[in-house]
């Protein structure tokens, strides 16, 4: 992969929910620099990287349900639909985890193709966020077949927040991994494409991710990982 590709599957993401404007600024000041895919923004953001990016490649993704899912279908169909209308092109959708945890598929399932349905008929593009850290093999097994039979542009691993009480009593998470990936590939339609994001510092978490399957890559270490890729001589 040359420098150009590596950056063109990137999502460089600015959503710590502390994040300021003058950072949000900075942030699209890197995607514009680098040409990277998208900037992944929170809703209220979409009007200022708007702003910055015009005239650039840079893409403008937005979070909806974020981070914990939690909205009413209506409410993540109309949260999509103003985002879109405001300039988002892509759509990151947090699934409701509780129903997933409850066995509730089906219910996951239509949240997603309501979403799905009014992305489609807007031409943007919807990745269905699974936070895999709350989620065991079999979840994320069935999670992946209900996603088959409605086949949204992207599937997505994590938020990067999704926060688990460790054997220690801390709270952490894993992010992104190599096993959950391959769960994923394997059960989803071949269609949808799949977004590899959380704890993804490095060009070699890139690489491997992407190598893995991964069409997309969510990253707040973009700046350090392009700078990573020229070092070794990526051109």
């Amino acid at each position: 992969m040359n420098l150009r590709e590596i950056a063109k599957i990137i999502d460089h993401s600015l959503l710590h929910p502390a994040m300021t404007d003058a950072e949000i600024v900075a942030g699209c000041e890197i995607a514009r620099r680098y040409e990277v895919a998208t900037v992944c923004v929170k809703p209220y953001s979409i009007p200022l990287a708007k702003s910055l990016l015009k005239g650039s490649p840079v893409g403008i993704c937005a979070v909806i349900g974020f981070p914990h899912g939690n909205s009413a279908t209506d409410v993540k169909v109309r949260e999509a639909l103003e985002a879109i209308q405001a300039g988002a092109y892509e759509i990151d959708m947090v699934i409701n985890i509780g129903k997933a945890k409850s066995g509730a598929f089906d219910y996951v399932k239509e949240e997603v193709r309501f979403v799905n349905r009014a992305c489609q008929k807007h031409n943007a593009i919807l990745k269905v966020i699974f936070e895999t850290d709350f989620l065991t093999d079999v979840e994320i097994i069935e999670l992946s077949k209900a996603m088959a039979d409605v086949r949204p542009a992207f599937v997505k691993t994590s938020t990067g927040y999704g926060f688990v009480k460790q054997a220690d009593g801390a709270y952490n998470y894993k992010g992104a991994t190599e096993e959950h990936v391959k769960l994923m590939r394997q059960y989803c339609d071949p269609s949808t494409k799949i977004k590899a994001a959380g704890g993804i510092r490095t060009l070699d978490d890139l690489l491997k991710f992407h190598a893995l399957g991964c069409a997309r890559i969510g990253a707040t270490a973009t700046e350090a990982i392009l700078e990573e890729a020229k070092n070794r001589g990526m051109s």
